[in-house]
């Protein structure tokens, strides 16, 4: 039994007067109960939302933070081409990222975070 955990995140940071808050709920996986899950970045303080670029990186132990992918007004951008049947992103309505996992293993066990910055 493959125990899949992922992190709940709140962060927040001043963007010029506005204050960004991102949250992500506590998802664990058990591999053998499901072979694709997702998780919701919601975002508070981000103007034109659509428009934004959200990032999406793995954490395994012992080891920096990794990008998988960052979705921006149009497209979803891969940092290795490998990853494009694994990972997906979409964005939902003013304020939802969602980030799905496809084909769940042991290479996916780590904590996910989502991150934005204003270009």
């Amino acid at each position: 039994m493959l125990l899949l955990p992922l992190l709940a995140l709140a962060a927040a940071w001043s963007y010029g007067q506005a204050q960004v808050l991102l949250k992500q709920r506590q998802v664990s996986i058990t591999r053998g109960h499901k072979t694709t899950t997702s998780i919701d970045c919601i975002a508070e303080g981000i103007p034109d939302f659509q428009s934004a670029y959200i990032h999406w990186y793995q954490q395994v132990s012992s080891k920096a933070p990794e990008r998988i992918l960052y979705i921006g007004p149009s497209a979803v951008s891969y940092d290795d081409n490998s990853y494009r049947k694994k990972y997906s992103s979409l964005k939902k309505g003013t304020n939802v990222c969602t980030f799905t996992i496809s084909d769940i293993n042991s290479n996916d066990e780590g904590t996910y975070y989502c991150a934005y910055w204003h270009f």
